[in-house]
């Protein structure tokens, strides 16, 4: 092959590496077959004198062994920008194959459909005739994490969480919500009708619209972007629903998982398999109706690995709480989860005595529902970092170094605008 030629099919490597549509080992091996390997390497590993390098975290728990694989001094990762085919939807937490390889690190630049699929676009779009079950709640993913092995733990940063369009939808849908009767809490009464809200978006005012139907009542609405689901491949070989939040993650419908946080999930498959969607341009804590203000989202996160590390229920992180996610039913038990869990953590990294962190926890913290209305219901357990010694911050300090992360990948670090 000439060098002109190899120069041109080396060049479309580095598009399709850049798009998603190649994993990096797949990069390599395809720049191997046409002798441009040594050239292949050499642009992965081209350093960015613009980014900082600034130190490792420190070990988990005082455990060198604890540590996270996203190395600060590594300026070489170019983000990976992907938005998926209607084909390539995942309509489950397990059971998928990987679109995408991602490495400790890396900015990662992602589109997600809504809750609906896009199909609810009017008034006239009634549940019972547009979706169709089970595919509702489309992820985005999943991804597999270079270096996550299971008894790890992945984190994920969210840096930026955008609306990707001008409109939203909400609705009511039959026998499912919190004030009315469902599969599970089955009464003689009628199904509560089914309606459609459709959102318009003012990104001027950060606000949208919600227009009554049966009156002329109108009222914006602050915009607070947050997606309801993110999670990855569940233990034991399960696959399951995306509808459905539990010890994976999945759909929590926290008003937390937004711009800012940090979750952090156990990895029970290699490569973890990490996946999101269900973006919410609103939503009450509990959703109480069911369904949100449902949109496509345009989310810029980074991942890291922390090794030797198993959360057993989801962790996040902002700059003011620590918090645990539990997802079961009943309520309480829900409740019961995230508290338990969050004494725990307590105990485990700060050398409390579980009934000390006990009652520190029943002094201070605080209780967000996220939802009453699906499968499983999530209550996070909140607990304010101003409590916590400075010297030993929350997981070894990983919040902070994806803050710093997130802060030298300058216009990367922003949402896509990915297009109609």
């Amino acid at each position: 092959m000439a060098d002109s030629d190899r120069g041109g099919e080396l060049e479309r490597l580095k598009s399709n590496l850049l798009d998603a549509r190649i994993t990096r080992d797949a990069f390599l091996a395809q720049a191997a077959d046409i002798g441009a390997a040594r050239a292949a390497y050499a642009w992965l590993n081209e350093p960015d004198p613009a980014a900082a390098v600034s130190a490792d975290v420190a070990p988990i728990g005082g455990d060198p062994e604890r540590r996270s694989l996203a190395d600060e001094r590594r300026t070489n990762l170019r983000p990976l920008r992907f938005k998926p085919a209607p084909d390539q939807f995942a309509w489950t937490f397990g059971g998928n194959a990987p679109l995408a390889s991602i490495a400790p690190g890396q900015i990662v630049q992602l589109w997600s459909e809504d809750a609906f699929a896009g199909k609810i676009r009017s008034a006239r779009d009634l549940p019972s005739r547009a979706l169709e079950v089970p595919f509702l709640n489309p992820q985005t993913g999943p991804f597999y994490v270079e270096g996550s092995l299971p008894g790890d733990t992945l984190a994920i940063h969210f840096i930026d969480v955008q609306p990707a369009r001008d409109w939203a939808a909400s609705t009511t849908i039959p026998l499912f919500g919190g004030l009315t009767a469902t599969s599970f809490t089955q009464l003689l009464n009628p199904a509560l009708p089914e309606r459609v809200w459709m959102y318009a978006l003012n990104r001027s005012s950060a606000t949208v619209l919600f227009k009554a139907l049966d009156s002329e009542f109108s009222v914006a609405i602050p915009v607070e972007p947050m997606l309801g689901t993110v999670g990855v491949a569940p233990k034991a070989l399960e696959v399951r629903n995306a509808l459905v939040p539990d010890a994976f993650g999945g759909n929590m419908d926290s008003p937390e998982v937004k711009a800012g946080t940090t979750i952090y999930l156990g990895v029970n498959v290699e490569g973890a398999l990490f996946s999101l969607g269900d973006g919410h341009y609103a939503q009450s804590e509990g959703e109480t109706c069911g369904v949100a203000v449902e949109g496509a989202m345009s989310t810029t996160c980074v991942v890291d690995v922390i090794k030797a590390t198993y959360v057993e229920w989801p962790r996040l992180e902002d700059d003011t709480f620590i918090m645990v996610a539990g997802s079961v039913r009943p309520l309480e038990d829900a409740y019961r989860i995230a508290f338990t869990q969050l004494v725990r953590w307590l105990a485990a990294d700060y050398g409390l005595s579980t009934m000390d962190a006990y009652q520190l926890v029943s002094q201070v913290a605080k209780t967000g529902v996220a939802n009453v209305v699906d499968t499983n219901y999530t209550v996070l357990a909140k607990f304010p970092k101003r409590y916590l010694p400075p010297s030993r911050p929350a997981m070894g300090g990983v919040h902070a170094k994806l803050r710093r992360i997130a802060a030298n990948a300058g216009s990367a670090g922003r949402a896509v605008d990915f297009g109609p």
